[in-house]
């Protein structure tokens, strides 16, 4: 899960929160502050981040990370190209799954990511109706012309949520 972290209205942070959680940790009471805030980048979903302290080294396999084990079939050639990626075929399939769960949201699932966002992080700004407004009925000169009172790093973000393909 990538996450994007906001220091009151400024991105601190982006990407798989396990790069950059003990940086945030070591910001000592910043860490603890309300105005630390993480967003799934994919969902919009404001998120908790894990910053306590590491526990002792847990034993090999990934049961904390919620992997199942199950079986899949493929033709022989399918495992051949898995085989020869670099990580092996778990590394590439959960890379393809990921990537197309990205690729495949509808339109109106990255309208909802920018919506619940926005909410948080712009819900008592001046605008704030006229753009989500604004935003589902398409219109982003609209939408630009609400949110441009609003911190850039808001706004931006909002924006990356609601047309990905336009950020790419």
């Amino acid at each position: 899960m990538a996450v994007t972290v906001f220091y009151k209205d400024e991105v601190i942070a982006r990407g798989a929160p396990a790069d950059f959680v003990g940086a945030i940790r070591d910001l000592g009471p910043l860490a603890r502050s309300s105005d630390l805030l993480a967003f799934d980048d994919d969902t919009g979903r404001q998120v908790d981040l894990d910053l306590a302290e590491p526990a002792a080294p847990r034993p090999r396999g990934r049961p904390s990370l919620g992997v199942e084990a199950r079986e899949i079939t493929l033709l022989p050639r399918h495992w051949e190209w898995l085989a020869a990626q670099p990580g092996g075929a778990s590394v590439t399939l959960r890379k393809l799954v990921e990537a197309a769960m990205r690729a495949g949201r509808s339109e109106r699932e990255c309208l909802d990511a920018a919506c619940r966002f926005l909410t948080v992080m712009a819900g008592d700004r001046p605008g704030y109706e006229e753009a989500i407004r604004a935003l589902y009925a398409g219109d982003r000169e609209n939408f630009d012309a609400f949110c441009v009172l609003w911190p850039t790093a808001v706004a931006d973000h909002a924006r990356m949520l609601a047309w990905p393909k336009d950020a790419a």
